[in-house]
């Protein structure tokens, strides 16, 4: 995935855009009543306090290990993204379809529907901004994955939480200048409510997709599959080594992964032998894979024989 250099640039322009989009909408509503403008302002405010919690988390997830945490703090940033998806639920669609549905029951004629198109054109170009920021930056990092796959394979939350943050955004951009046209035409308040709780609906499917993936990096996710059968195929290649059971990875951060490999060793070979492989192992896997922090090497009578188990080949290396 991406570097943090260029994950922060994109928060801090997600960040910067949000704030300003969000004090327009604000006057924007005062101004014309309306209440899709307003729940869109709620949206802008919790989008841009997301950015500075996630640069937040991304900062606290750098921490070097300590005694109370030795494997160190990486997993800072994926609490934090879920902290995000929360709030995206709770305080952008949560208040978003109440306003909405206080507005249909208590109805306020709107006025000046010209301040709030300009509003939230002016809205539509910034979001449009961050949006195409962000949307460069995944493009480069997911490869030839599809979008799904990447997001659902990414491992570094910031990069897909302002992508489809700011996609929500411009969703609700257009549905909010759609209700109050249809509101100023018809002169019907009904439709800015509903056009509020549309919003509100959209965060909230959004804000359910962005807990899920940020819960599954929280727990523990695996490392890249391709990286997995790298470390196999390593260990497997080594001399003294006669079978490669499970490979064991999960990721503290997304740049910091620990390791574990049950390995075969050849019966007839000495401690020393051992001990110079696991060395080897150690020393090529932190040249050729930087992002594996931790191997852990597991000495394994029949190691091969887990893979037997699952249906699957075992990887079994010339003595």
């Amino acid at each position: 995935m991406s570097s943090p250099m260029a994950s922060n640039r994109t928060l801090i322009i997600a960040f910067l855009a949000n704030l300003g989009i969000a004090i327009a909408k604000f006057i924007a509503a005062g101004i014309t009543g309306s209440s899709a403008m307003l729940t869109e302002g709620i949206h802008s405010v919790v989008d841009s306090t997301n950015q500075l919690l996630l640069m937040w988390g991304r900062r606290q997830s750098r921490k070097p290990p300590d005694k109370r945490h030795p494997m160190g703090y990486g997993r800072e940033l994926y609490f934090w993204s879920f902290v995000v998806a929360v709030l995206v639920f709770a305080l952008g669609a949560g208040v978003s379809i109440y306003e909405g549905i206080l507005h249909i029951q208590r109805p306020e004629k709107a006025v000046s529907p010209n301040v709030a198109y300009i509003v939230l054109g002016v809205a539509f170009l910034l979001e449009g901004w961050s949006t195409i920021e962000a949307f460069n930056e995944f493009k480069a990092a997911k490869g030839r994955l599809g979008w799904i796959e990447a997001i659902r394979r990414s491992k570094d939350p910031p990069s897909f939480i302002v992508l489809l943050e700011n996609g929500a955004a411009m969703v609700g951009i257009v549905v909010a200048a759609v209700g109050v046209f249809l509101t100023h035409w018809t002169h019907n308040p009904l439709y800015d409510g509903a056009a509020s709780i549309v919003i509100g609906i959209v965060l909230g499917l959004t804000a359910l997709l962005l807990a899920y993936e940020s819960k599954g990096l929280l727990i523990g996710e695996a490392a890249d599959p391709d990286l997995v059968d790298a470390l196999r195929h390593l260990a497997c290649s080594k001399k003294g080594v006669v079978g490669v059971g499970h490979v064991l990875t999960v990721h503290s951060s997304p740049e910091i992964i620990t390791a574990m490999i049950n390995v075969d060793f050849n019966d007839t070979i000495s401690a020393a032998d051992v001990e110079r492989i696991v060395s080897e192992l150690e020393s090529e896997t932190a040249l050729r894979f930087p992002h594996v922090r931790r191997l852990f090497i597991r000495p394994m009578q029949g190691a091969g024989d887990e893979m037997k188990k699952l249906g699957e080949t075992p990887e079994m290396a010339p003595v």
